[in-house]
């Protein structure tokens, strides 16, 4: 329960959650600007696709070593300035990163590492945040913070694209990207509210690695990892099966892909009205189900219009089950920080191993028929959804 002494009114609330939609879109919008310019820093290297991993890999790196300290982190600083903290230094391994790829790989690599630890503690951070301020309004909202990532990729994206066309230097467009994050998102996030409420304080601080023993929280993170390949694998593949499986052209192949994120982002929009009707569980079991026929569809279907159809329902049916396990995750606020790094610290090694497996897996079957993987993580997501129904106070 929150205690009505220290319960920020509703315009606070209000507040909190137009900063959280800017926390979440620059988020997105940061590292999309980003990704948009890696063919131009690949030619400037002269790297090979197999050095080209290796190098990203940094990123990875950052977030692998980020997310189980975040908890922590949380903990002692709290959600806003953590996300102050985060995007500064996001903003530094972005600078190094424009400038230094100028020089060599090595400042690439720093700044990406950087980018990526930064990433990962503002991603766990936000999403407290989220499931805050989704508890103060009574509904769950916390999918629509997610769409708002998604806005921000879009919005990222589509700026890249121009500045590529438009041949602005990628020093110059990161540079300015980094100068609107640095002034815009530690000045929204002024406006979140507490993490907790101040009765809950000797709750919180009990241990924050005491989450890695809980059965609730891992399987949880278990839930968030088989939604997490699901979205990943669709993100990585969804134009290279349309391509070589159907052999569509490469621009319908990309047009694919924009399906399946338009379907994704629509699914986090209209979400909150489902799960505050039904509930977390029967949502989540019911687009699970949409998830899997959506790619049979796609991987089974006779033709690339049946494969668009797809892609939709694929889209549709893995927008969320992330952002339902966050709020799952941070049902009792005071051990929410902890619970948060946990499940994204299992969550996101989806994002890390998925690629490769499924790369595996396409040389030896095809890509296309490698994505049947996703339908055994589906059904594992299935089986033990029971897990997200809501906390009551009395179990945390």
């Amino acid at each position: 329960m929150i205690l009505s002494e220290t319960a920020p009114s509703p315009a606070q609330v209000r507040a909190a959650a137009r900063a959280t939609y800017v926390a979440f879109i620059g988020s997105g919008f940061a590292f999309a600007s980003w990704a948009a310019r890696i063919p131009q820093v690949r030619d400037r290297l002269h790297l090979q696709p197999s050095e080209l991993g290796l190098v990203l890999l940094a990123i990875a790196a950052g977030s692998v070593i980020a997310l189980p300290l975040s908890g922590p982190v949380l903990t002692r600083l709290g959600s806003r300035r953590t996300v102050a903290a985060m995007a500064l230094l996001l903003v530094a391994g972005l600078v190094i990163a424009a400038l230094g790829y100028l020089s060599g790989v090595l400042p690439l690599v720093v700044g990406l590492f950087l980018i990526g630890f930064a990433n990962g503690a503002w991603d766990v951070a936000m999403n407290v945040q989220g499931a805050r301020v989704e508890q103060h309004l009574g509904r769950s909202i916390m999918s629509r913070f997610h769409a708002g990532f998604s806005l921000g990729t879009v919005a990222g994206a589509l700026i890249g694209a121009a500045m590529v066309a438009l041949r602005v230097p990628v020093t110059a467009h990161l540079v300015a990207v980094a100068v609107v994050v640095a002034v815009v998102v530690p000045a929204a996030v002024r406006r979140f509210i507490p993490d907790h409420d101040t009765a809950a304080d000797e709750a919180g601080s009990t241990g924050s690695w005491t989450a890695w023993t809980e059965p609730r929280t891992l399987l949880i993170g278990l839930f968030v990892l088989a939604f997490a390949f699901t979205e990943g694998t669709g993100n990585d593949w969804i134009s290279v099966a349309l391509i070589d499986g159907y052999h569509a052209p490469a621009a319908v192949g990309t047009l694919g892909f924009a399906v399946f994120l338009a379907a994704m982002t629509t699914g986090r929009w209209v979400g909150p009205g489902l799960l505050d009707r039904y509930g977390r569980v029967a949502v989540i079991r019911a687009v699970s189900i949409l998830a899997f026929l959506g790619l049979v569809l796609f991987v089974f279907g006779p033709s690339t219009p049946v494969a668009f159809a797809g892609a939709i329902m694929w889209g549709g049916g893995t927008s969320l089950g992330f952002p339902v396990g966050m709020s799952a995750g941070a049902d009792d606020s005071a051990r929410a920080a902890s619970r948060v790094s946990v499940i994204a610290s299992i969550g996101y090694c989806a994002f890390l191993g998925g690629p490769p497996l499924i790369g595996f897996l396409g040389q030896q079957f095809t890509v296309l028929r490698a994505l049947t993987a996703v339908a055994v993580l589906l059904a594992l997501a299935v089986l033990i959804t029971g897990n997200v129904k809501p906390l009551d106070r009395s179990d945390s």
